[in-house]
């Protein structure tokens, strides 16, 4: 699990490719839910998910940050 901080240091690029793998993940976990109906590590879906709210929690601020920094620039 990262912190959001970790993710603050990424660029932007990086996040959103951070981005896609986690939701593939998820995806994956929900998937193997759907079929298997059991869950190895329930715990995972959690994480995932939360990781998943953290790195778009970023991704918004950097975009933001880039908006304000054209605005006055």
């Amino acid at each position: 699990m990262s912190k959001a901080k970790e993710f603050r240091d990424q660029s932007l690029e990086e996040l959103k490719a951070t981005y896609q793998e986690q939701c593939k993940q998820l995806f994956e976990l929900n998937h193997a839910f759907k079929y298997q109906k059991k869950r190895e590590k329930p715990h995972e879906h959690k994480h995932a998910r939360k990781t998943i709210a953290r790195l778009l929690t970023v991704i918004t601020e950097k975009q933001n940050a880039n908006k304000d920094q054209s605005a006055k620039g």
